[in-house]
C-alpha cells in the first residue's frame, strides 16, 4: 500500500481499529435458525493480527501491528508468543507457515520497514532472510506453494511494475525476480497489506495478486513469476479501494473480494469471480460490506467465506450470492486442506469458524 495514501489509510485504520462499525455480537448467525458461527479463540491482547495461517485443527499462527507472532498447537486453548526479538516498531501484515514449526513473517513499511523473517523451530529462533533495499517498494504480501520450499512475495511497483521475490528454500533466502515478464501498473495503482492475502499461489507454478487504487485488476501467473497476464476485475477501483483479497478452489475457479475500506457498510460491487483461471472476471454477489480477506472453504462445495470489520459474509454458490451471518469484526480468514477456517482481527480477535 503505498505511501501517498498514508493519511486517508491512518484514518480508515484508525476508525476499523475501534471496532465501531460492528454491534458487539458474539459472532452468530444474525438471521433465523442455525448457521455458521465464529467461535472465540482468546489470545489475551489487544493487538490487530492482520496476519494469519490456520494450518490445522489445533496449529494456527498470527502476526500483527505491533510486531506480535503468536502460535497455537492445542486449538487455541493457549497462545505462545514467538516474536522475533525487537520487532516491536514493525507491522507483520502476513505470515505463512507450513506446520507448528516451520513459519515466515512479512512486515510492511518502506525502505527497510518490509522485511521477512523465518522460523523453522516455532520461533524459538529467527532468521532475518531478506531487508527491503530499495526505498520505493513497499511489500504487501506473500504466498507459498504446497510444501513451503518456494514461494514469492510481492511490493508495490518500482519503477512502473510491481516487484517480485522469491524463495527456493523454505523462506530463509530471498531474491529479486527480472520485471520483464511484468505488464506495465497504472499510476496509483498498488496492493492492500491487509490481510497476506493480495497474493495467492495455487498447483505447482501459478500466482495471482491483486490491485487497487486507480486499477482494480488481477495479475495471474502460470511460470512461478516469471511473467504475468493481467485482467480486470468487476469490483470498482477507488482512492482506498479495488481488490483486497483472492482465493482459488483450483486452477480455474477464483472469488476476489474488496470494496472501499474508508465506505466500510458499502458491499455493492464488492466481490468478483473467475471460471477460467483468473483470465476474465464476472461480477460476484454483493456482499454486506467492504471485505478485506477471502477464503474457499474445503470438503463444502461451492462454500466461500468472507469477512471485514462490519462482518462476515458466507457463499455456498461459488461467490454468486452472499448472506451476512456475522457482526464480528476480523481481518483475515483462512481455511485449511481439512475445511477448518480460522479468522483473526482486531483487539486480539482470533476464532474458528462452526457449521
Amino acid at each position: 500500500m503505498r505511501t501517498r495514501t498514508t493519511v486517508t489509510i491512518a484514518a480508515a485504520a484508525a476508525v476499523l481499529s475501534g471496532l465501531s462499525l460492528a454491534p458487539a455480537d458474539a459472532g452468530g448467525a444474525t438471521g433465523q435458525g442455525e448457521g455458521p458461527r465464529w467461535s472465540s479463540r482468546p489470545t489475551g491482547t489487544e493487538e490487530q493480527y492482520r496476519g494469519l495461517d490456520g494450518v490445522s485443527r489445533r496449529v494456527a499462527w498470527v502476526a500483527g501491528e505491533d510486531g506480535g507472532v503468536l502460535r497455537t498447537t492445542d486449538g487455541g486453548r493457549t497462545w505462545q508468543d514467538v516474536a522475533p526479538p525487537r520487532t516491536g516498531k514493525l507491522a507483520f501484515r502476513d505470515v505463512e507457515a507450513q506446520d507448528a514449526l516451520n513459519a515466515s513473517v512479512l512486515s510492511i513499511g518502506t525502505g527497510t520497514d518490509s522485511r521477512i523473517y523465518t522460523t523453522d523451530d516455532g520461533g524459538q529462533s529467527w532468521t532475518l532472510a531478506f531487508v527491503n533495499r530499495r526505498p520505493q517498494a513497499f511489500y504487501d504480501c506473500m504466498a507459498f506453494w504446497p510444501g513451503g520450499r518456494r514461494g514469492l512475495a510481492m511490493s508495490d511497483p518500482v519503477d512502473g511494475k510491481f516487484r517480485i521475490i522469491a524463495t527456493r528454500d523454505g523462506g530463509h533466502s530471498w531474491r529479486v525476480l527480472s520485471d520483464r515478464g511484468m505488464p506495465r501498473a497504472v499510476d496509483g495503482e498498488f496492493a492492500f497489506a491487509a490481510s497476506g492475502t493480495c497474493l495467492v499461489t495455487g498447483g505447482r507454478r501459478h500466482a495471482w495478486l491483486a490491485s487497487g487504487g486507480t486499477a482494480s485488476r488481477i495479475f495471474h501467473t502460470r511460470d512461478a513469476g516469471h511473467t504475468w497476464t493481467v485482467a480486470k476485475s468487476k469490483i470498482p477501483a477507488a482512492p482506498a479501494g479495488g481488490v483486497f483479497s483472492l482465493s482459488f478452489r483450483n486452477l480455474r475457479h477464483g472469488v476476489a473480494v474488496g470494496g472501499d475500506f474508508t465506505a466500510p457498510r458499502n458491499g455493492s460491487d464488492a466481490s468478483s469471480r473467475s471460471r477460467n483461471g483468473g483470465n476474465r472476471w464476472i461480477s460476484g454477489g454483493d456482499l454486506s460490506g467492504y471485505r478485506s480477506g477471502v477464503a474457499w472453504v474445503k470438503g463444502r462445495p461451492g462454500t466461500v467465506v468472507a469477512v471485514g470489520p462490519t462482518g462476515s459474509d458466507i457463499s455456498r454458490s461459488g461467490g454468486r450470492r452472499w448472506t451476512r451471518f456475522s457482526g464480528k469484526a476480523f481481518d483475515a480468514v483462512d481455511c485449511n486442506d481439512a475445511g477448518i477456517c480460522w479468522a483473526s482481527g482486531p483487539e486480539g480477535a482470533v476464532a474458528r469458524l462452526r457449521f
